[in-house]
């Protein structure tokens, strides 16, 4: 008879299948653990090193490929959990909802290494374009506002220069609070946090979404790919339209793609109908 999951456990398990299912996915599988074999120790004990990236596993011990895939429980997860923005039009109250569900987040083990506060997102709620960026950085932490430092600054003359003003927009993260030392956030933490992220969007319903460095372009995307295969092309995101272009941190460290930048920015304008300034941001 099947243990009784921890209701904490139970809950991040749930979060997690909701978090793939909007990216798509619905089928899961897990394998039975093959029989003990003296022959296959070795790889076993390779296929179980901490060193190893889930991704490579099955490349790199092709005996495990013959343990057989069985379906998981259908009562395993708690996938008809509603949504409390459910059947809400109103965006404003729908993100407002989804603010309070978040809470004094503890999803992840973040918020106990030193983050100051919650930093969920901020501009119109009815914004036909918005910006996803990394992380927040410690400004932001500090402010609860995403895109306030130095890097927000140069968010702020992008907009601009599209002829539009950050309260235009819609600014958010992958996750909602400051990795320690501005460090690139983990995997388990953006599958962790990202979920939210997705509510926001779904209640928002931009016409375009703008991901901002690497980071939110393969979390959003769920593709590894180098900056150079996402920028100059559109994607489709669950029916909305997203382009990559640099992160503003980036463009700080290196100015000379403010160019590149800009034409990415001016895509998206074209995708808008919006007219396209002579000069782009400085």
């Amino acid at each position: 008879m099947a243990g009784v999951l921890d209701p904490q456990l139970k809950r991040a398990l749930a979060e997690r299948l909701r978090y793939y299912n909007e990216l798509g996915i619905y089928d899961f599988y897990r394998r039975e653990p093959a029989v003990a074999d003296p022959s296959t120790t070795q790889d076993a004990e390779l296929y179980e090193s901490p060193s190893i990236q889930p991704e490579q596993r099955d490349v790199m011990t092709p005996r495990s490929k013959a343990a057989i895939a069985v379906p998981v429980e259908e009562n395993t997860f708690e996938v008809a959990i509603p949504k409390a923005e459910s059947g809400v039009a109103d965006p404003v109250q729908a993100l407002r909802l989804i603010r309070e569900d978040l809470g004094d987040c503890t999803r992840c083990p973040l918020h106990k290494q030193g983050r100051k506060q919650i930093v969920f997102g901020v501009g119109n709620p009815n914004a036909d374009l918005m910006f996803i960026g990394e992380a927040p950085g410690a400004d932001e932490d500090q402010q609860g506002e995403p895109f306030v430092g130095r890097a927000g600054q140069l968010l702020n003359n992008m907009i601009k220069a599209m002829g539009l003003r950050r309260e235009d927009v819609y600014i958010a993260n992958i996750i909602k609070c400051r990795p320690p030392g501005n460090r690139t956030p983990e995997r388990d933490e953006c599958d962790t946090c990202s979920p939210f992220l997705m509510r926001q969007i779904a209640a928002i319903e931009p016409k375009a979404i703008v991901a901002l460095g690497a980071v939110a372009a393969k979390t959003l995307l769920a593709i590894n790919a180098p900056m150079s295969e996402f920028r100059g092309r559109w994607f489709d995101f669950r029916g909305t339209k997203l382009a990559v272009t640099y992160h503003p941190a980036f463009l700080l460290r290196d100015p000379r793609q403010k160019k590149e930048t800009w034409k990415d920015l001016q895509m998206v304008m074209k995708e808008l109908g919006m007219a396209i300034p002579a000069k782009g941001a400085e």
